[in-house]
């Protein structure tokens, strides 16, 4: 009877030890990474799964993930917003699901947090910005930077190391910019660290330049996603298409004889969808560079 107490005794004042020590060292991340690693549980559903994206994975994958060396991951962000007549209001959305499954894939032992989809859009009442439109929803800049702030102390918590941060809209940047550096300051000398990385949208911003190497020329370009408050142009539509050619209301503008951007007509379907994927590759080519600017491969 006694050996029969002392056993789970020994192994309650060990397992007690192991969280004071951790404690006392601010290593909360290592017992919590060490804990999965012992429950034999969690690699029980471990699949052949073909995804970066976390919100797709198992804990048990994305567990096996992290001792496999894919310890960089991507947190993006998006936005709802009004895109004109012809565009969804999820069109940040709807292209990161492309570019950032295109920057993982290129870059290697790299996965994708979920995409941050609510972000500031001006201010709610009275509105500005955006909000003028329906179907918008914005975010207080405080609370957009607060949600970023515990999306990568989550990331830290389960042992991913390098987080970068990417916005598919010009209105996000300053956020990441704020929580990039706020975040870099305070884990310093640890094992995460936090990167902003503008180029994935203003380097060759709207893909212009390259759009014109490959023929498709939107004019005015200065003025061409703006104009007329229609928030869109070719880039975008394109990257939408290969998710779902409705998104960007395909087939009615082919069946009334026009599918046209900012003065750049499409012929097919399969024409937008092909340039959207060639255009997600070139941004993520772009992405994919500078993040090996700050951390070596």
């Amino acid at each position: 009877m006694l050996e029969r107490w002392q056993r789970p005794k020994r192994e309650i004042m060990t397992f007690i030890a192991r969280i004071v020590v951790a404690l006392i060292t601010g290593c909360w991340w290592t017992f919590a990474g060490a804990a999965q690693e012992s429950e034999a549980i969690w690699d029980q559903a471990v699949g052949s799964v073909d995804t970066v994206f976390l919100e797709e994975m198992t804990a048990g994958e994305i567990a096996a993930a992290l001792r496999g060396g894919f310890t960089s991951v991507i947190v993006a962000t998006g936005g709802i917003e009004q895109n004109g007549p012809n565009v969804a209001t999820g069109k940040h959305n709807y292209v990161l699901r492309i570019t950032a499954d295109a920057i993982a894939r290129k870059h290697g032992k790299m996965l994708v947090s979920s995409i941050v989809q609510f972000v500031p859009e001006g201010q709610i009442s009275p509105p500005t910005e955006d909000m003028h439109f329906p179907g918008t929803i914005s975010r207080r800049q405080e609370m957009f930077e607060a949600l970023l702030t515990d999306i990568c102390g989550s990331l830290r918590q389960h042992g991913f190391q390098n987080i970068f941060l990417i916005g598919d809209s010009g209105g996000n940047q300053s956020g990441l910019k704020n929580v990039a550096k706020e975040l870099s300051n305070k884990w310093a000398g640890g094992p995460a660290r936090v990167f902003y990385i503008p180029e994935y949208c203003s380097e060759d911003i709207w893909s212009f330049d390259y759009l014109k190497r490959l023929g498709y020329t939107q004019l005015p370009d200065e003025a061409t996603p703006f104009r007329n408050n229609i928030h869109t142009d070719l880039r975008y539509e394109a990257i939408m298409a290969v998710v779902d050619p409705q998104l960007v209301r395909a087939e009615a503008r082919f069946r009334n004889g026009k599918y046209e951007v900012h003065g750049v007509a499409m012929e097919s379907t399969s024409e937008l969808i092909e340039l959207g994927r060639t255009l997600a590759d070139y941004r993520a080519d772009i992405t994919v560079r500078a993040m090996r600017k700050v951390v070596a491969p």
